[in-house]
């Protein structure tokens, strides 16, 4: 339901976005200092929590998470485990992953216990501009305005990354992954090429055959098996000791592009992957990159780097994202004022994730390289949750 809440002029803490960063830091926030509470508004242009996080996992069809159930929004690590008492078979091994419709019941279980409905102000921020001597104005698409002293951006702030050969996007036969919605798809008969060695596209793989497509996956390189998307040891201080300890940025990137490696797949997604290649509806397609495509009576034809030419109905690109701060319509008048150095398209921090001299904080993958290569998952969430709660609960943490 949209929060018909009257704007203010002022409001102490505005977060941007209620995804699921934003919901893990506005619990902690709340349990560290509940008076808070009448002093926080979250804006994002549903109106309500996780809108588009529920979207993108239903679209794709996924049937649990791949962080272990440990890492959620609740302050409590083990919150998730004692909801889930009753729906042990929602739990999947190995490290108890959390199903999909588990972890959104959990969710909206801290959403409703906790009244964070009414924290959420239906609106799209379109700028964010700093005042003097400290403030922000925060300029809505219903051209409404609204002061703030503190800002958390918690919003996606990645851009897709397309192939050199894709000039433009033609929906709905050429997308890229995040466009794909199989719960609308009627697939018989059709062949498909998905391109991507990532996860998202092992999930569009075995949806779209199980909707009757057949499916070329194609990447440019072996198709890599791992259980996360980076090694356990990055969410402790296995490897975080030495990351936080190098002060060179440009080689805290190199570690984290290291540590990432492109995309990976679950070694249950890989095993039916195999499976269907076996039963010859699936065909891999590693260490290949396409050169050329065209669009001919609605066919899509394909060369490739061995020169061989295929036909195919659609492609979808499962080809990631990357981040480019320096592109991001919000920030954009606040790297300029604050004079924000940034690193391959990362901005560098101060330790509570604070642009330097300024109170706007930046959760997610945009703070990589102060959290590291777990930035944008959940993992990454709690951390960035705790250092941001920290400098908004201590008076001494406050920039003058």
């Amino acid at each position: 339901m949209v929060n018909s809440r009257k704007l203010p002029e002022y409001i102490e803490t505005a977060i941007i976005g209620a995804g699921p960063h934003s919901l893990t830091l506005v619990n902690h926030l709340l349990h560290k200092k509940p008076k808070l509470r009448s002093r926080v508004m979250v804006f994002d242009p549903s109106g309500e929590w996780l809108t588009q996080w529920r979207h993108q996992l239903e679209a794709q069809e996924i049937i649990h998470l791949r962080s272990p159930a440990v890492h959620h929004p609740a302050p409590n690590p083990f919150a998730l485990r004692k909801f889930a008492e009753t729906r042990p078979s929602e739990l999947y091994p190995p490290y108890d992953l959390p199903g999909t419709k588990l972890f959104q019941d959990f969710c909206d279980h801290l959403i409703k216990t906790n009244g964070l409905e009414k924290l959420i102000f239906p609106a799209i921020v379109t700028k964010i501009k700093p005042l003097k001597p400290k403030n922000f104005q925060l300029q809505l698409s219903s051209g409404q305005e609204i002061c703030t002293r503190r800002v958390v951006v918690a919003t996606r702030a990645d851009e897709i990354n397309l192939p050199p050969w894709v000039k433009n996007l033609q929906p709905p036969t050429l997308v890229h992954s995040h466009q794909v919605d199989l719960r609308s798809l009627n697939l018989q008969g059709e062949n498909i090429l998905i391109i991507g060695g990532g996860l998202t596209s092992g999930h569009l793989a075995l949806g779209a055959i199980a909707k009757g497509a057949t499916v070329d996956l194609m990447s440019r390189k072996q198709l890599q098996e791992k259980l996360f998307d980076t090694d356990p040891g990055w969410l402790g201080p296995k490897y975080l000791k030495s990351f936080e300890a190098q002060p060179c940025w440009h080689e805290r990137y190199d570690m984290i592009q290291k540590a990432r490696n492109g995309g990976s797949l679950t070694p249950a997604v890989m095993l039916k992957l195999k499976r269907l290649t076996r039963e010859g509806k699936l065909n891999l397609q590693e260490n290949c990159q396409v050169t050329h495509a065209h669009h001919h009576q609605n066919q899509w034809y394909i060369k490739c780097e061995n020169g061989q030419t295929q036909q195919y109905d659609r492609i979808w690109l499962a080809t990631g994202s990357k981040f480019q701060a320096q592109n991001h319509h919000l920030l954009e008048d606040i790297w300029g004022q604050y004079n924000t150095p940034i690193i391959q398209g990362l901005p560098v921090l101060d330790k509570y994730l604070r642009v330097k001299g300024a109170e706007l904080f930046i959760m997610g993958g945009l703070a990589s390289l102060r959290l590291g290569p777990t930035a944008r998952n959940l993992s990454g969430a709690i951390k960035a949750s705790n250092l941001i709660t920290e400098a908004l609960v201590k008076p001494s943490l406050y920039l003058d």
